[in-house]
């Protein structure tokens, strides 16, 4: 099987933070729920937000549902391009297509707002699939996104895919499929935040990603951590 890294999108490809955090705002002052500190809310991006709004608030599914609900209302309309990609994302796509590998964006974005996302930053022709849930909660939790595109692309051996991100969940995902997770830095989880995960690798660049995986399969070239 020809080697496979599925991408995580916010934190890891895209520095989404304005866009989703304007986002939670809104929804807090619509619900009428106490606003946080932005330094306090950095823990929205990338988790399940029905998961994420129902722990900080102490809300029941429905009520957590209809403040996703009053995010999206901003999100999708402003919020979605209130983003950036972080430095040397596109060359260091290029360079894995050229390489072999085959992307996939496995994202906890809803896959119609993941692929708008990769469209307006004129990226998304280096995937070979946008994996993320339904507007209905369809595949919510990240194991579940992963799960959901290696079966769409009939992969199964996954110590031929590398999950990338910069989340515990990403990490936790990828280790229930079987896959091993390589944590990014520059995002949005710490470095103690991946270790503790069991993050098999970690990479502090673009450039150092694309060195450590190399021009072969991932796991013969990854270094291992200390």
């Amino acid at each position: 099987m020809e080697p496979y890294l599925f991408f995580d999108l916010d934190g890891t490809l895209c520095n989404s933070a304005e866009g989703i955090l304007n986002a939670v705002t809104y929804a807090q002052d619509k619900l009428g729920l106490p606003r946080r500190e932005r330094s306090e809310m950095l823990h929205y991006i990338g988790p399940p937000l029905v998961r994420t709004f129902a722990a900080d608030y102490s809300l029941d599914e429905a009520e957590a549902e209809r403040a996703v609900a009053a995010y999206r209302e901003y999100y999708n309309v402003r919020g979605i391009f209130e983003c950036a990609l972080y430095d040397g994302v596109p060359e260091m796509l290029d360079t894995l297509c050229g390489a072999g590998y085959g992307l996939v964006l496995a994202t906890c974005k809803p896959t119609v707002s993941a692929r708008r996302v990769l469209e307006h930053f004129g990226i998304a022709d280096r995937f070979r699939m946008v994996s993320g849930p339904e507007f209905d909660g369809t595949r919510n939790e990240k194991h579940e996104v992963i799960a959901y595109a290696m079966e769409q692309l009939g992969l199964r051996d996954p110590s031929a895919i590398l999950m990338i991100g910069d989340r515990r969940d990403d990490v936790l995902g990828a280790a229930r499929n079987g896959m091993d997770c390589a944590g990014v830095l520059w995002g949005f989880g710490s470095r103690a935040e991946l270790l503790d995960a069991g993050a098999k690798y970690l990479f502090a660049s673009c450039e150092e990603l694309v060195e450590g995986v190399g021009g072969r399969p991932w796991r013969e070239t990854s270094p291992e951590l200390p």
